[in-house]
């Protein structure tokens, strides 16, 4: 049911409202990305040095790991409070535990210094970073879901999906320079704890920005509801969490299947890519990091594109695009940089990054348009953080497995195809949801409804 509340926001406020979400996603994946590359340079030398070097490798990508296991546990905890507290809380305090952490990282001792407690604290850390991603992209989407326009929801909101190529872009960037600048040496004593210091000023720009945007007025509007109908009926909500597995369980596994392609293939792409380049392909890190660099702005400028472009032919055909392109490109993708020139490996990260950005962009408003409001945060954020467990968190790690026991990358390839092909499943049985109304899909159903035709304590769950 649309209220005044919910009304369309002029679009000096949207813009605002995009741009607070842009930074701080932009913030937290630029935390979450660093310990990523960091984990294939340097961290196995720093935090496991009595491994041979792939095995030091395997263990560095397994305390990434551990961060995808921590965001299911944030999606829950952020998703239960943001949908009953409001979104714009819930995102300051995730910026603040993120950058924590990632801050925290650059002044940690090393192995050398402290021997084993230093992985310990590491994964402690790297805990935290995934707790607080786990509630943070659920509430920056919706922040600017809930806010646009129904006919351009997913151009405004694939441009909070752009903080993650740009925070690879800025962590890669970082390291790029400083590999440049810096010896070998310096680097691995140093140089490397800089990107993660670094944190500390984005964080206070990311809330400066942040704190000085208004709730989302679809919230608002349904909290007063809510508020209103628990008075008059005299009996408690149901918690956000109960009422999704209640109304949206079907919905929740669609978003984790669409996820399987979209997370595996992000991360075979840019954090594997930079040990199978300077190993198997014998280029320099130099080379690597710089492919990925000029590979994430293409893909920060081809997400705005794929998400108009959702607007005009719906989510399902673009994201079906990226899902099958991934699939199709990968023996391409390999065999591009068996070739051994920085030009073969940057076709190859640049062709697949575009393919996963169609999948990406109209992922945001997508999984939004999915879930009634009093439950959208958590929905949303259940369903892509629960997938990361099973396919971006053990990507970089099964994908260096596969490598060091078969060595090549056929079964590589094999892996991202598989997940491919889970996600196009998932979205051949998901329904179209470009033309909903956030303030109308209340039901719990996930279905579009004419105000006036559900009952009192219906329209707003």
């Amino acid at each position: 049911m649309s209220s005044p509340a919910a009304a369309q926001p002029a679009p000096s406020n949207l813009k605002r409202v995009v741009a607070a979400s842009l930074v701080g996603t932009t913030i937290e994946w630029y935390d979450f990305f660093l310990y990523g590359s960091a984990a294939a340079l340097v961290f196995n030398k720093l935090f496991f040095p009595e491994s041979d070097p792939l095995v030091g490798t395997l263990l560095s990508f397994l305390t990434y790991a551990v961060g995808f296991a921590a965001r299911p546990v944030g999606a829950l905890v952020f998703g239960h409070y943001g949908d009953r507290l409001g979104r714009k809380k819930l995102l300051v305090l995730s910026l603040l535990m993120m950058g924590g952490a990632t801050f925290a990282i650059g002044l940690l001792p090393t192995h050398a210094t402290i021997g084993s407690a230093a992985p310990v604290l590491l994964t402690v850390l790297r805990l935290v970073q995934g707790f607080a991603l786990g509630g943070e992209w659920g509430g920056a989407v919706l922040l600017v879901s809930e806010h646009g326009d129904a006919k351009r929801r997913g151009f405004w909101a694939s441009w909070p999906q752009t903080g993650a190529p740009a925070g690879q872009l800025l962590a890669t960037g970082v390291l790029s320079a400083l590999t440049a600048l810096l010896s070998d040496s310096a680097f691995g004593t140093w140089g490397w704890r800089i990107p993660f210091l670094l944190s500390g000023v984005l964080v206070i720009l990311g809330l400066w920005i942040r704190l000085s945007v208004d709730e989302s007025p679809v919230f608002k509007a349904a909290l007063a509801h809510a508020a209103e109908r628990k008075a008059t009926a005299d009996r408690a909500e149901k918690m956000p969490l109960v009422a999704v597995l209640r109304h949206h369980w079907r919905d929740v596994l669609i978003a984790m299947g669409a996820r399987m392609a979209e997370n595996i293939s992000y991360y075979v792409i840019t954090a594997f890519i930079l040990v199978y380049a300077t190993t198997s392909a014998e280029l320099s890190k130099q080379t690597a990091l710089n492919a990925v660099l000029v590979a994430s702005a293409v893909h920060f400028a081809v997400i705005p594109l794929w998400g108009a472009l959702s607007d005009r032919v719906g989510r399902r055909p673009v994201y079906l695009v990226g899902a099958v392109g991934v699939a199709l490109w990968m023996f391409p993708f390999f065999a591009l940089i068996d070739n051994r020139s920085f030009g073969g490996l940057l076709l190859a990260v640049t062709v697949g990054l575009i393919f996963h950005g169609a999948m990406y962009a109209p992922q945001a408003a997508f999984f939004a348009e999915m879930f009634a409001t009093r439950m959208r945060y958590s929905g949303a954020s259940i369903g892509a953080q629960f997938s990361s467990v099973a396919a971006g968190a053990p990507a970089p790690l099964i994908a260096t497995a596969l490598l060091a026991d078969f060595g090549t990358s056929t079964p590589i390839s094999l892996y991202v195809i598989a997940a491919a092909l889970l996600t196009v499943l998932a979205i051949v049985c998901a329904k179209e949801t470009r033309s909903r109304d956030l303030a109308d899909v209340e039901s719990g159903t996930g279905r579009p409804v004419e105000a006036g035709t559900l009952p009192a304590d219906a329209r707003t769950v």
